[in-house]
């Protein structure tokens, strides 16, 4: 785990890294966030700045000044700023690019020039492009299916160009399907599984793209936080300036998954058995079927996930029902 360290994590007021700056605090260390809140939001973090070990920086990554005074003065960044959805990228490629990639590009700069020497960021499923292979693994990529694919890949090359130039650990972690609490369900590009719950809880039917015969390795928010741990303060020389997939190493049906999401709903409001599942066109840019190798990460940074999706699913609806 990283301990009494300064930590500095991008878009920290976002769904993960809000997650990822409460476990770090939890663990004494200094965590600096730095978010614009596009799509992050004050109230993810607002508990959190009462902390004195906490401190907070409104500011954009692409802007390279804020980038500098971020990253001064900080050991570790775990980077998790990104404008992310593929429907979003393919809608607005330039900002998805301009964040996902000039951005990116400005926050290595920035650690460069202050000497942060491990630089963990958030990179995405998505890179396996057309890929049919299953399971995933880190080596075998396909060509992208979306802008945000294209960014999240240069994210890749400029890490590892980095990494060659300037000594800089990087460690990038290819997430798979992240799910969780404070996971926002609002919004024409909110995530699948807490706009399904959303719908459930509301009594009204959510909407599958497609058939629901989509494979996804859906992954618990625990687990992720475990994996920018380990990644932040692995010692493993075989880690450095590599990619890792983090995920559960388990396969859901979409469908499968949106009933049982049903039936725990159910537990809290016997109405909820009742509601229908409506199906919509399916999304362009979408990869038909995702699965994790995980062995990778298991070997160098002796990643083992504590939640598989069920119990993941138990824990995010119980956390949704307490605050939606």
């Amino acid at each position: 785990m990283i301990k009494n360290k300064c930590v500095l994590v991008t878009g920290g007021a976002g769904f993960i890294g809000s997650n990822i700056c409460e476990d770090l605090l939890e663990k004494k260390n200094k965590v600096t966030c730095l978010d614009n809140f596009i799509t992050g939001k004050k109230s993810n973090i607002s508990h959190l700045q009462s902390n004195p070990n906490f401190s907070l920086i409104e500011g954009d990554i692409r802007n390279i000044e804020d980038c500098h005074n971020a990253t001064k003065n900080n050991e570790i960044v775990l980077h998790q700023a990104a404008l992310g959805s593929v429907p979003r990228s393919i809608n607005d490629p330039v900002t998805t690019n301009e964040i996902n990639i000039n951005g990116f590009l400005n926050m290595l700069c920035a650690c460069k020039e202050q000497g942060v020497n491990r630089f963990v960021y958030a990179a995405s499923s998505s890179t396996y492009g057309d890929s049919k292979q299953l399971p995933k693994v880190e080596e075998n990529i396909g060509m992208p299916l979306s802008p945000y694919a294209v960014t999240k890949y240069v994210n890749e090359l400029y890490a590892h160009v980095f990494s060659n130039l300037h000594g800089i650990e990087t460690i990038g972690l290819r997430y798979f399907n992240v799910f969780g609490r404070k996971q926002d369900p609002n919004g024409a590009y909110a995530a699948a599984i807490p706009k399904f719950i959303k719908a459930f809880m509301n009594h009204e039917s959510p909407e599958i793209n497609g058939d629901g015969s989509q494979t996804r390795d859906f992954t618990y928010i625990d687990n992720v936080i475990q994996a920018n741990h380990l990644a932040g303060s692995t010692q493993n020389k075989e880690a450095f300036n590599e990619i890792f997939n983090v995920a559960c190493g388990d396969q859901s049906i979409l469908l499968d998954l949106v009933k049982t999401l049903r039936n725990l709903l159910s537990d809290f409001d016997s109405k909820i058995s009742s509601v229908d599942i409506t199906h919509g066109p399916e999304r362009i840019g979408d990869v038909k079927h995702s699965l994790a190798s995980i062995e990778k990460a298991k070997k160098l940074l002796n990643y083992q996930p504590t939640h598989n999706v069920s119990s993941g699913l138990k824990e995010a609806i119980e956390w949704y029902w307490k605050n939606l």
